[in-house]
């Protein structure tokens, strides 16, 4: 059968995506585009926001219109969430976020009997961790290793531990494994991903943690690099960075989730740290490493937030030096929390949104004109525009006058910075 797949929301989905892609062809059917004539639609959805149940409907919509007779498949976090309503949006199969391989079963069956079917379990139950074959099916330059999955953190604003359920881990053997044939496939880098990294390991009862797996990873990826995926704030200890950064191998770029630089509003959202914390954080790592990347996700207009508090946030954010930012207006998500308590009006979360870029703009063009002058090695992976480009360690994007560096990893020298990009000659 050809089937074409969309997938929305967060690394993990491009993951499990992957995954499934690779699981297709391994079963003989064929990938197609998505935007073209399928025998299956299969749309892996995201449920982080109320925005993105509205574009996972419009996804599914839209491959129903593609095809009236053709089988559509919904999988994924707003699926799990809202199977009912899935399904009423004459869906054949709705599955959730558990059990990828039973889902392309049921795709395949559903596309012999024609009969419509819902398989969600209950996500708050699952206490097995479901392992997927890392790597995708071209490119061969940066790979994502998926080791945790779920989260118990309940922050007042997210519904992902009602999708994902509770935290668990991909054994460290396994792994292992997975590393070892993602090198031999020629991989360059590999980036450790989950929906909670932080929390590896804490339901195996072992004594293991995070940075147990990291160097085991690091042994093993001998010749690659390996980059770490959002991190929780309180991960980062003085053990934590004194072995990794004994990690030679290890990219120097840490994604600390924020949220909000004030103590109040945190306390809202239910994180587990303050600003004290965190900031510790942020020292201990521009103290073990030479100018770390340091990035990190904020949101503004957090119901409740005042203007006092959205400048404590900018008066913080500027303290931390970011590499880089992501900034996020809040959203409303039904079902959580954050959805009862009083709103910031629209029209100040836009304003508040477009003051923090601006800082985090100013941040980001600082960064990157501190790399002027140093070289890295840079992992080229595709020509755009009559550049090359890749990444540095620290994940700044490299751009180079050159020709056929896919998959090489090049010492390069930085000359300058051009529209937020590095500029470099490779030496």
């Amino acid at each position: 059968m050809r089937a074409a797949i969309y997938t929305l929301g967060c690394k993990v989905n491009q993951y499990e995506t992957q995954a499934m892609e690779r699981e297709l062809t391994a079963r003989g059917h064929t990938l197609v585009p998505f935007d073209g004539p399928a025998d299956v639609y299969i749309i892996n959805t995201c449920t982080v926001t109320a925005v993105s149940d509205k574009k996972s409907r419009q996804m599914i919509r839209r491959a129903r219109k593609q095809s009236e007779n053709g089988v559509v498949a919904v999988c994924g976090c707003y699926a799990q969430v809202k199977p009912e309503e899935v399904r009423g949006l004459d869906v054949d199969l709705v599955s959730g976020t558990g059990d990828r391989m039973k889902f392309l079963d049921l795709l395949e069956s559903a596309v012999r009997e024609k009969e419509p079917v819902v398989a969600v379990d209950q996500a708050l139950g699952r206490r097995t961790f479901e392992a997927l074959p890392a790597g995708g099916l071209s490119a061969r330059t940066r790979a994502m290793l998926k080791v945790e999955d779920g989260c118990v953190n309940f922050c007042s604003y997210c519904i992902i531990p009602y999708a994902r359920g509770p935290v668990r881990s991909l054994p460290l053997e396994t792994a292992v494994a997975e590393v070892r044939r993602l090198r031999e496939e020629g991989y360059r880098e590999i980036v450790l991903t989950g929906i909670e990294i932080s929390s590896w390991g804490h339901d195996l009862r072992d004594g293991t943690g995070l940075i147990d797996l990291v160097e085991a990873v690091c042994r093993t990826a001998e010749g690659m690099r390996v980059r770490l995926g959002s991190l929780e704030p309180r991960t980062v200890t003085e053990a934590f960075c004194r072995r990794a950064a004994a990690l030679g191998n290890l990219c120097p770029h840490f994604h600390l989730s924020m949220q909000s630089g004030c103590d109040e509003t945190l306390r809202r959202m239910n994180r587990k740290y303050d600003t004290s914390r965190y900031m510790q954080s942020v020292k201990l790592l521009n103290g073990y490493f030479d100018r770390p990347a340091v990035t990190t996700d904020l949101i503004v207009g957090f119901p409740g937030e005042t203007e006092e508090a959205f400048s404590e946030t900018l008066d913080f954010v500027r303290q931390c030096g970011f590499a880089e930012m992501h900034i996020f207006p809040y959203s409303i998500r039904p079902g959580t929390p954050a959805a009862e308590m009083e709103q910031v009006p629209r029209a100040v979360k836009e304003a508040r949104a477009a003051r923090a870029a601006e800082v985090a703009g100013e941040l980001h063009w600082a960064y990157l004109s501190g790399c002027v002058g140093q070289v890295y090695d840079v992992l080229y992976e595709q020509a755009y525009d009559g550049v090359y480009q890749g990444h540095a360690p620290n994940y700044m994007v490299v751009g180079t006058a050159a020709e056929g560096l896919h998959n090489q990893v090049l010492p390069t020298r930085i000359t300058g910075v051009r529209e937020g990009m590095l500029l470099g000659e490779a030496l």
